[in-house]
């Protein structure tokens, strides 16, 4: 892959992908979502992914948009195509058949805070902020902020962020339900890296049916969503990892799952 404003690598199998525009703070460009597209699109081909990480580096997660874009947008069709690519791009990340872990250091503001949202699980280095600044350009959040942000910690605290436009500190995202874990900064990405290999260790298919239930389910009434799961579980009864989990664990061993 040809990529100019971040990196791809793979450890293991765990996918990395940093965020390295740093000059703008890794605002998010039209070349940025292209990028990231196309890793995504790697990486939903590549069966050995079993968890992503994206990271920013030590200084900034992402700023938010690209203002010079933005002011480039000239009518109200031209800024409803940028915002639904956006969300086209975003998207793949919570459609990932794995999951994806946010390693957020600095600041994580507007289309930043909105990649971190799209993520299953964040870790905040202390020195980072989040917030969703859109208000104070007279516009609101155009790549799921509105819709993500009250889904994960409530309308009214999101209420709250989206109308002021005001950061919040890591402790305070951890307070309310933002991010997962607070840690040292010069250890995020070591704390993503750990749990990541924990995560990687556990079956994948099962890993894929959860992920895919979760999200799924949060958009379903609540009796739907138990028939849904009770088929799920049904489903898992096929697979190799399930008999291999339940053989090891009466045989009082680890269980050495298929990768």
């Amino acid at each position: 892959m040809e990529l100019n404003t971040m990196r791809y690598e793979k450890e293991d199998s765990i996918g990395i992908i940093t965020f390295n525009r740093p000059k703008s703070l890794n605002a998010i460009s039209d070349e940025f979502t292209t990028d990231l597209n196309q890793i995504l699109d790697h990486i939903a081909c590549d069966d050995q992914v079993r968890v992503v990480i994206v990271t920013g580096g030590e200084k900034v997660f992402a700023a938010g948009a690209d203002i010079k874009e933005v002011s480039n947008i000239n009518t109200p069709a031209d800024a409803y195509r940028f915002s639904r690519k956006g969300h086209s791009v975003f998207q793949k990340l919570v459609n990932l058949p794995v999951p994806v872990i946010a390693a957020v250091s600095g600041l994580a503001f507007g289309g930043g805070c909105e990649i971190a949202l799209q993520c299953d699980i964040r870790i905040a280095a202390d020195n980072a902020k989040f917030g969703q600044p859109e208000i104070k350009l007279g516009l609101l959040p155009g790549a799921g902020g509105t819709q993500r942000l009250p889904r994960l910690i409530g309308a009214g605290r999101a209420k709250e962020l989206l109308f002021s436009g005001e950061p919040i500190t890591a402790e305070e995202a951890y307070r309310i339900g933002l991010v997962n874990k607070v840690v040292p900064a010069d250890s995020v990405l070591d704390e993503a890296k750990k749990m990541a290999r924990t995560i990687a260790e556990r079956p994948k298919y099962a890993l894929m049916m959860i992920k895919h239930l979760v999200n799924t389910g949060m958009n379903m009434d609540l009796n739907s969503a138990l028939e849904f799961e009770g088929r799920c579980f049904e489903i898992l009864f096929s697979t190799e990892d399930q008999k291999e989990g339940l053989k090891a664990f009466i045989e009082k061993r680890r269980p050495v799952f298929k990768k």
